[in-house]
């Protein structure tokens, strides 16, 4: 399998397209859905409460209940996200790069909302409309797990070799999340790779600086380690870590990080190396550390599942729009 292309930043007059298409964008949508209605109508079927705090349970709950003008709020508030979806898909599939798509993995936290699935659905369907012939699904594994399970993916054979898990984490622009891999490795196959377990924290509740989101990450991975040294679990000398942006092969974040708590694009800062000395040793052994991109990582979760498509692409619906694009060299 070879990564064409990721991170790719496209802008317009209004700013980054991909911000679009963000789990920021719907909330922007609804919210001025919410103003119109409560202008006209003198009532706003959420009360008081703030658009960032109505939960997708309860939007969900909305979409089904009796209260029509709610129902109908959210199920505007889709259709224009939708709209906006198609619009980016567009975009990307003019890229060189993203030329001959023929489907695209949607992942992220909205993806897995019956609220997501609307949009994608009503999106795929405006697109065959323009005669665009692209297939939309969720991604497979949780949203919450994806970005740890492709950790797996990355890993050299030989640092998989006798092991049973290996540690992840999933650096957001909301959440931080560290979990340990289970590799279900059969003769090399790591297809059944499952998270065993996971620590997340929501940093942006908190605004910690860079150096001390670096700190937490190592102690949540501390912490992970102990719990496997107890389960006698045999954990390989390895982390794998999605971060957002375009990434070097030292590890150094060059541009798309703007997201992340303080500033991880800094000249001279490098996650690898702001992470030697403080991660666990595991049998003896200073954890080798592989950074690359979220949504490529989420994508490489998918791999075992995407052997019958030769090009497809990621999107990851977030605080930002991640994307990646693949070909699969054995395709058929």
């Amino acid at each position: 399998m070879t990564v064409d292309t990721y991170n790719e930043e496209l802008r317009d007059e209004e700013g980054f397209v991909g911000d679009r298409a963000s789990g920021r964008a719907f909330r922007a949508i609804l919210d001025d859905w919410r103003e119109r209605v409560a202008s006209s109508l003198d009532e706003d079927p959420f009360g008081d409460t703030p658009t960032s705090e109505i939960s997708k349970s309860r939007l969900e709950k909305v979409l089904a209940g009796t209260d029509t003008v709610a129902a109908g709020l959210v199920h505007t508030a889709i259709e224009e996200f939708a709209h906006e979806l198609a619009t980016v898909v567009q975009r990307f599939l003019r890229l060189e790069g993203w030329q001959e798509t023929e489907r695209i993995v949607i992942g992220g936290g909205l993806s897995s909302s019956h609220i997501g699935q609307l949009a994608m659905g009503r999106a795929q369907v405006l697109l065959a409309g323009e005669g665009t012939s692209i297939e939309l699904i969720p991604i497979g594994h949780h949203p919450d797990e994806a970005g740890l399970i492709g950790a797996a993916q990355l890993a050299p054979s030989w640092v998989l070799a006798g092991h049973d898990a290996i540690l992840a984490a999933d650096i957001g622009g909301t959440n931080l999340r560290v979990g340990i891999v289970e590799l279900g490795m059969k003769k090399g196959d790591v297809s059944k790779a499952a998270v065993w377990k996971m620590l997340h924290w929501r940093h942006r509740d908190d605004g910690p600086t860079r150096d001390q989101a670096v700190a937490r990450l190592a102690e949540m991975t501390d912490s992970l380690v102990q719990r496997a040294i107890d389960a006698k679990l045999k954990l390989a000398p390895f982390m794998g870590i999605a971060c957002p942006g375009f990434i070097d092969g030292r590890g150094a974040i060059l541009n798309g990080g703007q997201n992340l708590p303080g500033n991880w694009q800094e000249d001279g800062f490098n996650l690898v190396s702001a992470l030697a000395g403080r991660l666990p040793r595991i049998h003896g052994h200073e954890p080798v550390v592989l950074i690359h991109n979220d949504a490529v990582v989420q994508g490489l979760s998918e791999l075992p599942q995407l052997k019958d498509v030769f090009r497809w692409g990621v999107l990851t619906i977030g605080t930002g729009l991640g994307n990646a694009r693949f070909t699969n060299r054995l395709h058929g």
